[in-house]
């Protein structure tokens, strides 16, 4: 569904001054929340879970320095259409989100681009990646190893930590229901225990982050994400492993040394099981890089996304 009063402008403005605002429609059920602005080769950046385009407000200046910037919220986060989700998940995939985000770069004249994506939307890149590698010229991806080794390589220590991930997959209504009942609570309670604390946030991407969570039917959609990450995407991942297919574009990949990939995971190990050309590692942070490093991130991740690593 739509969001029932699109009123972002206030948020927009005050993180993302010089930016523009664009509604871009992908088909009969999507429409994409983004903003565009910068000057340079164009970059994509994509948010994760339970945010969006926001997190990019400690960087995104900086960023348009340098690129043709643009911030974008996946569906069913955000200001971004929230479907309601089919039986089979099949409408929050990756493959149906990398779609929606191959549209968005085309309507805005970008037919080849580099991608610098966190968390959920690291997931979607991946698949973008793969499934229209013409498109993606370099890609930075922020604390995640590959879907399918993080569920095939699941421990106590991993469940224990990323409850959420097999909280949200319970059948509707159950998730959506509790979550409901206090959405800034969700946000809140998630990014804290992820990070040791709140004190890493500007409270006023807190409350962006919230506001977005109270809309209709944004709960479903944040749920049908997960649900649909541990059903259909497992069978594409899968389907890719089978055939021995192999990521070729130049592929960077950052995580927080105090996060929990970097606990429980050898993530340039994992990366170079799916792609041919890996490189990257630790930042001084946890999970939520873009807001707790924003520096380091930058002195990491241009030079390669301009081509100059």
């Amino acid at each position: 569904m739509e969001p029932p009063d699109f009123t972002t402008s206030e948020d927009d403005a005050w993180f993302f001054p010089g930016l523009q605002a664009r509604r871009v429609r992908i088909d009969d059920e999507v429409s994409l929340h983004a903003l565009q602005g910068g000057d340079g080769p164009p970059l994509l950046l994509l948010h994760g879970h339970p945010q969006t385009h926001v997190i990019w407000h400690r960087v995104a200046g900086e960023l348009a320095r340098h690129f043709s910037v643009v911030l974008c919220d996946l569906r069913g986060y955000g200001d971004s259409s929230k479907p309601r989700g089919r039986p089979d998940h099949a409408n929050y995939s990756r493959r149906a989100m990398a779609g929606d985000l191959l549209e968005l770069m085309r309507s805005l004249g970008y037919r080849r681009f580099a991608v610098l994506a966190h968390d959920r939307g690291a997931r979607v890149a991946h698949r973008l990646a793969a499934d229209h590698p013409q498109a993606v010229g370099r890609m930075t991806l922020l604390d995640i190893a590959p879907t399918l080794a993080m569920y095939r390589k699941t421990d106590e220590t991993y469940a224990r930590a990323y409850w959420h991930w097999f909280f949200l997959i319970q059948p509707s209504p159950l998730p959506e229901r509790l979550i409901e009942a206090d959405p800034g609570a969700y946000v809140r309670d998630l990014m804290r225990s992820r990070n040791g604390g709140l004190e890493a946030f500007d409270p006023r991407a807190l409350q962006a982050y919230s506001r977005c969570l109270a809309q209709p039917g944004a709960a479903h959609g944040l749920c049908e994400d997960y649900r649909a990450a541990a059903s259909i995407d497992l069978e594409h991942d899968a389907a890719d492993r089978a055939r021995g297919a192999m990521l070729e574009l130049p592929l960077q990949v950052l995580w927080g040394e105090h996060g929990v990939v970097q606990r429980c995971f050898d993530p340039l190990a994992e990366w170079r099981q799916v792609a041919r050309d890996v490189r990257g590692g630790t930042l001084r942070c946890g999970h939520y890089i873009p807001e707790e490093a924003p520096g380091e991130l930058l002195q990491a991740a241009m030079p390669f996304l301009l081509g100059r690593d």
